[in-house]
């Protein structure tokens, strides 16, 4: 459809035409990324299957933990698990051993299916940050999150185009009462965006609110059949994996919606200090919470996830974008690979309290890795500020922005006759120009990625214009994104359903602030 409509516009020709495809609302999603580039591998044989071995040695010498769940221990123990206490040791080989019957790759279906991804596999799926209880704008600088904030990230997250997935919590709207919030969140992902999101993990409960709420829309056969929600499951690291955690994933796995099972490290405070030691506490996390997943549902789709930043050994501040980030990031990556399973890491991850040149230049380097890591589904994509703590609209605008280059950079380099340009090279030939040439007239709007944030002028047209930086810039197009916005359709009789499930739920039980 928007090819044809775009040479629908082309027919038309002349100034007014252009005039009205420059000005024209466009919520046009790119395709989730594929890869036609080769990733980056920073480890050897010996060194995978170093860190293999010793994640085994883990799981079975040292164990890990299952807290106030008596009904893992009992999963476990009738695996063939060695249960002591709260204390699951895990013979050699029977974590991989269930980790198997996972799928290699799975397609999160979305309300509107032309948004639907894949995840797994060579493709890249970019969902916005993940969890701030704060929020900075230019207006109202940093403070708590609010539901009116939520659902402005949402709509922005909806014209982005850039942006793959909705994403889940991406601020806490700290106005909600806590045990009512995420039917508001998930509300706002339905009706506000027809991009795929994520459900609720903060309690059993929410997550099997959240598995009704999508039978809702998604109607209750399609969501047994087919998966409509990819929600983030944390490893309580080190190696210790809580009840509410583990409830939701088995909420999720027993409806076959997808999980991604990640653990939570802070290099030095969570896992060791070294590579090759925290790459080794990962591989057994995520081995023993995705085996888990599998004695819950053979088949459930997960993700194989690493979220991990270093440590400021002086303040004790978690620091990211730093060279062992991505080394992890890499070495991760491989792993997952390894064990045929989608990888999550990564993200427009900085420590910076501001959108400014720490900012990102930590972000560059966190999606740099992202893009060669080979990670599957990528979150935090974008509004990352102070270590996660707030969600910021100008660094949102801004990172999803230039998340348009990883797909130029992932779709690699053209060798066909096109990409070869000999035609061009003859016509213009010693000497002359190629901006008049028909190779250069038939590619020019296509051939460079541009920005839609960043400044390209003239000094003196920046200066007229009144000196703007880029957070300013990033302001200016927050709000042009936002007075575009367009709620998309809805079946009425769905619309209803959702608003009076929301409001039944939250009229059942008193607030709760805590």
């Amino acid at each position: 459809m928007a090819e044809a409509a775009t040479r629908r516009r082309g027919r038309g020709g002349g100034g007014a035409a252009r005039r009205a495809e420059r000005t024209a609302v466009s919520v046009e999603t790119a395709k989730y990324i594929e890869r036609n580039i080769p990733l980056y591998e920073v480890l050897d044989d010996e060194a995978l299957e170093i860190i293999e071995t010793n994640a085994e040695t883990i799981l079975e010498e040292i164990g890990v933990n299952f807290v106030e769940n008596p009904a893992a221990l009992d999963r476990w123990r009738e695996a063939g698990a060695d249960v002591n206490g709260e204390r699951v040791r895990i013979p050699r080989g029977l974590a991989r051993k269930l980790c198997s019957t996972a799928p290699s790759r799975y397609t999160q279906h979305a309300r509107n299916p032309e948004r639907n991804v894949e995840i797994g596999g060579n493709t890249l799926v970019c969902a916005p940050i993940y969890g701030p209880p704060f929020v900075r704008d230019m207006e109202g600088g940093r403070r708590y999150a609010t539901m009116a904030d939520f659902e402005r990230f949402v709509k922005l997250g909806y014209m982005s185009k850039w942006l793959h997935h909705s994403g889940g919590t991406v601020c806490e709207p700290t106005d909600i009462p806590v045990n009512k919030r995420h039917l508001d969140m998930l509300h706002a992902h339905m009706t506000l965006s027809d991009k795929p999101f994520m459900g609720s993990v903060t309690d059993p409960c929410r997550a099997q609110d959240s598995v009704e709420m999508c039978e809702i829309l998604f109607g209750k056969d399609f969501v047994q059949d087919n998966t409509v929600m990819t929600s983030l499951i944390n490893v309580n690291s080190p190696m210790t994996f809580d009840e509410v955690m583990m409830g939701a994933l088995e909420v999720y796995a027993k409806n076959n919606q997808a999980c991604i099972v990640s653990p939570f490290i802070v290099g030095g405070a969570m896992a060791p200090v070294s590579v090759m030691g925290t790459l080794t506490q990962v591989l057994a996390e995520v081995m023993a919470g995705i085996a888990y997943s599998q004695l819950v549902r053979p088949g459930a789709p997960v993700i194989f996830g690493a979220f991990v930043s270093s440590i400021d050994m002086n303040s004790g501040a978690p620091t990211f974008g730093t060279p062992e980030a991505s080394q992890i990031i890499y070495g991760a990556g491989q792993l997952a690979r390894r064990m045929g399973l989608p990888f999550r890491s990564g993200g427009s991850l900085c420590g910076s309290k501001l959108p400014d040149a720490q900012a990102a230049y930590e972000t560059a380097n966190t999606l740099n890795a992202v893009l060669l890591g080979g990670v599957n589904f990528m979150l935090h994509s974008c509004g990352w500020l102070e270590g996660g703590l707030v969600a910021s609209f100008e660094k949102f605008v801004m990172d999803a922005d230039q998340l348009g280059v990883l797909h130029k950079l992932a779709a690699g380099i053209p060798k066909d006759e096109n990409g070869q340009a000999m035609d061009a090279i003859r016509e213009v030939g010693p000497g002359g120009h190629y901006l008049g040439c028909a190779h250069t007239q038939a590619n020019f709007k296509e051939a460079f990625w541009r920005s839609d944030v960043l400044d390209y002028k003239p000094f003196e047209t920046w200066h007229e214009d009144g000196e703007r930086d880029t957070m300013t810039l990033a302001n200016a197009k927050m709000h042009q994104l936002l007075s575009n916005y367009q709620q998309p359709a809805m079946d009425p009789a769905i619309a209803e359903a959702l608003a009076s499930y929301v409001a039944e739920k939250k009229a059942s039980m008193p607030d709760a602030f805590t």
